[in-house]
């Protein structure tokens, strides 16, 4: 071998050492990000899914990161990655539940389940067309365990076309469907019931969009092109949540669907015809139902004198509406830290915290630093092991650390999470499973 060979040889090798040097380096530095934010959740008490989630079969997985790109939130979140050459899930908070991750793996090495070993969630039996175990009572969106919204509205165009094949649509003097929600599901479902010109009605206990209406001022949204009754294809790939229900809200007005608002729906019975649906202004008589109701239910309520008043809400829409207030925010979760801060940082505010406990030990880790930051500064009063006594016109009366403290209060944010709708499932008839850790 001449030497010039010999020398070509000897940079070759070291180029090539070179890459596999800088390969190993960024995988090495890549896993440890990796078990650090893994750290961090478990310590913050983020380690469990909020619905349907992967399990990693460590046997089969090959470490090849094709679930890891696939999972749309990766951009702004470390939903999956690698550890010791094996997927994880790092921050199990923020699956939503995609799915795409397990579509993605080529070994087949991930199975979608509802629930941890820990703990359970309450999912409605339903079978493959969404019809529930009680006939003509169907099922579909987030209350059964599909959040993300381009599968609801899916599942409510799908369960629209079982419904149009139940015996009896069509005849009577009763409607053919009674859709209760209108969320991405029961929107969907309800532009598909007029497309089909069925005899229709659907009720809203709150605003178009459901849980989407209600999520924070600018927050991201993941959809992806779907086809929608009357619409056609909306090809959405990423948008916040101001876009999105501008769009439904003119899809609404152009389609001319009649949606009842505040209207709740309080029992459902079964008759020889179909239903009988009772809510807080009407009775319906119905052939079948479909239930699009979201999962947060009914918010839970601290049951102190004055809580219904105006300026009491169960959920934080936009800061800016709280400019030049003086507000209280209820809670320990990440919703009130989030809420309290975020109102914190407005001018003007006066922003105090209260929490039942003597730590907020759920919370993330950047959250409880943004809520130390405004304590530290002067923004942000924290009262922890404190409880609301009393709410008037302009103040709230608390109890703190064992004396009466007085606020003058101008809106009260009670982020206490909600009482899911199992019970009323129930009422109805419906069987409910607890899942624990199972498809």
């Amino acid at each position: 071998m001449t030497a010039i060979a010999l020398t070509d040889l000897w940079i070759y090798l070291a180029l090539t050492g070179a890459l596999w040097w800088l390969f190993v380096w960024r995988k090495k530095r890549s896993e440890s990000r990796n078990l650090s934010l893994q750290k961090e959740a478990i310590a913050a008490g983020l380690t469990e899914p909020a619905s349907l989630h992967p399990v990693i079969n460590t046997n089969r997985c090959l470490g090849c990161g094709s679930c890891i790109n696939a999972c749309p939130e990766q951009g702004g979140h470390h939903v999956l990655g690698l550890i010791n050459g094996k997927s994880t899930l790092i921050e199990p908070t923020h699956c939503i539940g995609h799915g795409a991750c397990a579509v993605a793996c080529p070994q087949e090495a991930i199975t979608l389940v509802f629930g941890t070993e820990t703990r359970g969630v309450d999912i409605p039996k339903v079978k493959p067309n969404f019809e529930s175990n009680v006939p003509g009572l169907f099922i579909a969106g987030e209350l059964g365990g599909m959040g993300l919204i381009r599968n609801a509205i899916r599942q409510g165009c799908a369960a629209m076309e079982s419904i149009r094949k139940v015996d009896g649509i069509g005849r009577g003097d009763q409607l053919d469907v009674l859709i209760v929600g209108a969320g991405p599901a029961g929107f969907a479902a309800t532009l598909s019931a007029k497309s089909h010109k069925l005899r229709s009605m659907t009720i809203e206990q709150d605003t178009l969009g459901g849980t989407v209406a209600k999520f924070p001022r600018g927050k991201l949204v993941m959809t992806a092109p779907v086809e929608i009754p009357l619409l056609g294809k909306v090809n959405f790939k990423e948008t916040t949540k101001e876009k999105l229900m501008e769009f439904w809200l003119a899809a609404e007005k152009r389609t001319g669907v009649k949606i009842n608002y505040q209207e709740r729906v309080e029992k459902i019975s079964k008759n020889a015809q179909g239903f009988e649906v009772k809510t807080n202004n009407a009775s319906y008589q119905t052939r079948t139902v479909l239930l699009s109701l979201g999962r947060r239910g009914t918010p839970r309520t601290l049951d102190v004198q004055g809580e219904n008043q105006p300026k009491v809400v169960y959920q934080l829409i936009d800061p800016q509406q709280y400019r030049g207030q003086k507000v209280l925010v209820v809670g320990g979760g990440d919703s009130a830290l989030e809420a309290a801060t975020s109102i914190a940082a407005e001018p003007g505010t006066t922003v105090a915290i209260s929490y039942r406990s003597e730590a907020f030990s759920r919370a993330k880790p950047k959250n409880l630093e943004l809520v130390k930051e405004a304590g530290a500064a002067g923004r942000l009063q924290i009262l922890l092991k404190s409880q609301i006594k009393e709410i008037t016109a302009d103040k709230v009366r608390l109890e703190f650390e064992g004396k009466e403290l007085e606020l003058e209060n101008d809106a009260v944010i009670i982020c206490a999470g909600g009482i899911l709708p199992t019970g009323f499932l129930k009422e109805s008839g419906v069987l409910v499973e607890t899942k624990y850790g199972t498809p």
